[in-house]
């Protein structure tokens, strides 16, 4: 049983890896003002940035799915990781050694899964890369040099070589430690008659990375005539590779992709390479699968679906090619880039072309010519005789369904427009009402109601900022949250002063009871700063009494409020004691002035049937009371 790693380290972990350089190796962060970034969230769809990092407090919190909370808590989130291995994971990129506290530490068995099989790969890489240089691998060498990858290209892209016998590379890897049970699970052995043997054997070998830059799997090219194998083998399906996730060269192109708002997507890993040693380093490739969703998710990312950024395809002109346009044109709306078509003159792909052409020739290539949805289009048209009324019709019809998927309707009506061109109707807005008509059919028939509720540039749900708060999550009790109440807007700027800045209203703020917060979710909050010892344990560590807050939430809804009030920007533009005063007072103020109304709603209903003792005692309260709210309208915080 694995040991628990010791809190000291824990918190060495969590204070020497920047949040924003880890969330940065997954997406494209922005400057959001006060301090903070913000990027699209990873963690649900949406088109405008509603996810922010405070790298000061080392937070994160999306205002749209409210999913929140530290470095340690992203990287779980983000790669399914548990506590440990997170921790580890964390630890190796600082150089931090950690200690065990239950029976020291044994790396072969308190490794989690994920990161003992990214180990493996590594391992794996650094063998095939060695054998790549034996005799054996002359073949292999003489098929890069052929598509003129010399040995430094090999090198940049840690191009390897599987030996041909039957277990070469599963008994280098038992000997460093991996059991047969690793090897299989991850995808580098596979189980043989007398045990396991190599997956992968007399091939050429490609690396396939993860985003934050951690080999998950390898793409294997078939040499010899004698191999019945596919000609390109990918790693099986694993608890860290799927295909449908990973993007070959994503590792090496993302910093350029979110520079530049641009990406070119290839169709293979000489395309890749082709493409980035000619100066096209945004360039990228799916592994043996179609360009699908979430290698979309994975781009927009990246390029923040600003109004500049680019998408261009690079499909093979044969057959296969053009279906791999269309499919493509079907995702085409997720992206709120503009998405453009390249097809090389006699159907070559990039790579070839950098050998008949040079450089040049692939950077022309990749320079935005054709609208993806035109290419899609005239594909479709293309198919009909245009010559006769009938073909025009049929055209019209197939071409005219998958105009009306687009959803946002000045888009739609733009394409329709050029789609009365490509089929040669002159009456244009038949077509127009043509395509508006079937896009009504299609909701009619009860299509996705939160994607035609979705626009370019736009998105549900919160947008940043305490404005637009939504209710409650269901683990609140009491009333939903309203910002329009300006109690709750106070109670909402005092936690946050509370959170950010405790010594603005330290040690007063200490003194505040649950019951002067009127919002349910604000007295959670309340009571787990309380739990953690108040706001003056965040005078000597922010960082360290901020994780001692969100640890005393009693749950994953209080937990991301705690995050969303610790990174949400102030409602103020002058953040000082006189602001953090204000929002004491008020708050305050209206707890006085509620006990006050308790009271004497209590002696109204009560009437005559009072005792007397009670009577004076309660009068004396609202006396106090009253003086008290006087006090603090006259003098502010310094009657508190």
């Amino acid at each position: 049983m694995a040991g628990r790693i010791n809190d000291d380290d824990v918190k060495a972990v969590r204070d020497a890896v920047p949040i924003d350089s880890v969330v940065s190796e997954y997406l494209q962060l922005r400057n959001a003002g006060g301090g903070n970034l913000k990027g699209l969230c990873p963690f649900h769809d949406e088109k405008s940035p509603s996810f922010q990092v405070s790298p000061g407090k080392g937070l994160f919190h999306c205002f749209g799915c409210q999913e929140g909370g530290d470095t340690i808590a992203f990287v779980m989130k983000i790669d399914h990781l548990s506590f440990s291995e997170t921790v580890e994971r964390l630890a190796a990129k600082a150089g931090i050694t950690l200690r065990y506290e239950e029976g020291g530490y044994n790396p072969s068995h308190q490794r989690g899964e994920r990161i003992r099989l990214i180990e493996a790969h590594q391992a794996a890489a650094e063998f095939y890369v060695r054998a790549l240089e034996s005799p054996e691998a002359e073949i292999g060498r003489k098929f890069l040099a052929e598509r003129g990858f010399d040995q430094d290209a090999a090198a940049h892209f840690r191009v390897g070589y599987s030996p041909a016998g039957w277990d070469h590379l599963t008994r280098y890897l038992r000997g460093k430690g991996f059991s047969d049970k690793e090897l299989i699970t991850s995808g580098l052995s596979q189980d043989g008659r007398r045990g396991p043997i190599d997956r992968f054997r007399g091939r050429l070998m490609w690396p396939i990375s993860d985003t934050a830059g951690e080999i998950v799997g390898f793409g294997a090219r078939k040499l010899r005539d004698d191999d019945n194998g596919p000609k390109y083998l990918n790693t099986p399906e694993t608890p860290i590779y799927k295909k449908s996730q990973v993007l070959y060269g994503i590792d090496l192109a993302k910093k350029d992709i979110a520079k530049a708002s641009r990406a070119v997507v290839v169709e293979g890993y000489t395309d890749v390479m082709a493409c980035h040693l000619a100066g096209v380093t945004t360039a990228i490739a799916t592994c043996g699968t179609a360009f699908g969703n979430d290698h979309i998710k994975i781009l927009r990312r990246l390029l923040m679906d600003n109004g500049s950024a680019r998408v261009i395809f690079t499909f093979d002109g044969d057959s296969a090619g053009q279906k791999a346009a269309l499919r493509a044109f079907e995702d085409d709306q997720k992206f709120a880039a503009e998405t453009y078509i390249a097809i090389a003159p006699d159907g070559m792909d990039p790579c070839d072309l950098r050998l008949a052409k040079g450089d040049d020739s692939v950077r022309d290539l990749v320079e935005p010519r054709t609208p993806l949805f035109e290419f899609a289009l005239r594909q479709i048209v293309g198919r009909y005789d245009l010559e006769t009324p009938a073909g025009r019709a049929a055209a019209l019809d197939e071409a005219a369904a998958v105009v009306a998927k687009i959803k946002t309707s000045s888009v739609q009506r733009e394409v329709a427009v050029q789609l009365a061109g490509f089929v040669g109707i002159l009456d244009q807005e038949f077509v127009v009402h043509r395509v508006a008509q079937l896009a009504r059919w299609a909701r009619d028939k009860g299509g996705d109601t939160a994607e035609r509720g979705g626009r370019r540039g736009g998105a549900p749900g919160l947008r940043g900022g305490a404005q637009q708060q939504p209710a409650p999550a269901p683990g609140f009790s009491g009333p939903a949250l309203n910002l329009r109440s300006p109690a709750h807007r106070t109670e909402r700027e005092l936690l946050k002063l509370a959170l950010q800045k405790p010594a603005l209203v330290s040690p007063a703020f200490d003194a505040y009871g649950l019951d002067e917060f009127t919002a349910p979710p604000y007295a959670s909050v309340r009571r787990c700063i309380e739990e953690a010892g108040g706001a003056e344990q965040g005078l000597a560590d922010n960082r360290e009494y901020l994780v001692a807050v969100m640890d005393a939430a009693p749950d994953n809804t209080v937990r991301s409020l705690v995050t969303e009030l610790a990174v949400e920007v102030f409602i103020g533009k002058t953040i000082d004691e006189t602001y953090a005063g204000m929002q004491l007072v008020h708050v305050r103020l209206r707890a006085v002035d509620r006990r006050i109304n308790d009271v004497q709603g209590s002696l109204a209903r009560l009437g005559s049937h009072v005792a007397p003792q009670d009577l004076a005692a309660a009068q004396n309260e609202v006396w106090v009371l009253q003086q008290y709210a006087q006090s603090l309208r006259a003098h502010g915080a310094a009657a508190l």
